[in-house]
């Protein structure tokens, strides 16, 4: 396992390369794929960033159809012209391979930074390449994990180098929640375990191969959804676990796998453990600054579950997003960019002149990412 205080052997796109952290691997990763493979524009960089260029650094939107130019898409390609911080996909983004690159490509051309290409390319149920292959093309977590730590290897490996063919940098993955709960909605199979054991070994050889193939992983959901009993893409699940039996079983994987994992995603869960009040753990101080920064003492960048999603509609976007800021989200995942997306950003900031967002929290959201995009 990679460590802050030691040097590791890591491939890099087929070299054997000496690093001595995840931030160093991930520079390296990200300038050799966006820069010199796709010709970015030079010269921009986000120190040269206005606030409102900050803000849009600090988003991650999808959006419609295939063609992301199209007049449907005209303020999508405005935010990649103003400095959007990245793009997630979805299966209604990919039809087929060569439309999908063209799109990529398209998208590169267009930003005034380089952005986090992101998906959600998990295996199993939740692949959004379901066109291209006509179904699911790779197994669970679950199921991999039965065929053992060569095909999670080998597995990650075929999802990392596809990534990488299409043109993107970021994946989704590998799902660390450890599946305690057999009613559970939505996890199940998408773990690898039950086991935290077992999901901590097996997800540090999925990150390690995403990063040899310079694919960001992005480890989820923290501090766990393993337990819950509802979906949080419809309504914000509650668990009332003690800390003590979070960290030894939910925050055991994510605890022992910071040092190989650039970023995370938090979870639209209430964690009774950290907040009385009601609150996801996506936009709660407790859990972001208060344990995984402050205690964890986690370095990279924190992102939070799709916005739009139940789990977090107890809160209108404006409240979730200044709430989410001053917690220390460094970037939100909204998967449209429609006209409210345009609203919230001119509204945010505002909220940031008025005073009511820490100014602060910006800066340093934009440091963390400018370190993973060596920009």
């Amino acid at each position: 396992m990679l460590q802050d205080d030691r040097e590791d052997d890591v491939l890099i796109l087929g070299k054997v390369c000496k690093f001595t952290t995840y931030v160093e691997i991930t520079q390296i990763y990200f300038y050799t794929i966006s820069n010199e493979q796709y010709n970015y524009k030079k010269g921009n960089t986000v120190q040269d960033l206005t606030l409102r260029q900050k803000l849009n650094q600090m988003f991650i939107l999808g959006y419609q159809g295939e063609n992301p130019d199209s007049e449907n898409n005209s303020g999508f390609i405005n935010l990649l012209k103003n400095g959007l911080g990245g793009v997630i996909f979805f299966t209604d983004n990919i039809k087929d391979k060569n439309s999908f690159k063209n799109a990529v490509k398209t998208i590169k051309s267009k930003a005034l930074i380089p952005p986090f290409l992101s998906i959600d390319q998990e295996g199993g149920r939740v692949e959004r390449t379901l066109n291209i292959y006509k179904g699911s093309h790779y197994l669970s977590a679950r199921d991999a994990a039965l065929k053992g730590e060569d095909f999670i290897y080998h597995q990650t490996t075929a999802i990392a180098k596809e990534l990488q063919e299409f043109g993107l940098n970021m994946n989704f993955a590998p799902v660390l929640d450890v599946d305690t709960n057999p009613n559970n909605p939505v996890i199940a199979e998408r773990s690898f375990s039950s086991d935290p054991d077992i999901v901590t070994k097996f997800g540090e050889i999925a990150a390690k191969a995403y990063l040899e193939y310079g694919i960001i992983p992005v480890g989820k959901h923290f501090p766990g959804h393993g337990e819950t009993s509802v979906d949080s893409h419809k309504e914000m699940p509650e668990l009332s676990l003690s800390l003590d039996e979070l960290e030894n079983i939910h925050i055991r994987p994510f605890k022992k796998l910071l040092p190989v994992l650039p970023a995370l995603m938090i979870a639209h869960i209430h964690y009774y453990a950290f907040d009385k009040e009601k609150i996801p753990a996506s936009i709660s101080k407790s859990v972001i600054n208060g344990y995984l920064r402050n205690k964890l003492n986690y370095k990279g960048l924190v992102i939070s579950d799709d916005m739009v999603m139940g789990g977090i509609q107890g809160f209108s976007s404006l409240e979730a997003c200044v709430k989410g800021i001053n917690a220390g989200i460094n970037m939100f995942i909204f998967r449209n960019s429609d006209t409210k997306i345009i609203k919230l950003l001119d509204a945010l900031e505002k909220e940031i002149l008025l005073g009511n967002i820490d100014i602060e929290n910006i800066n340093k959201s934009i440091k963390i990412i400018k370190q993973l995009k060596c920009c």
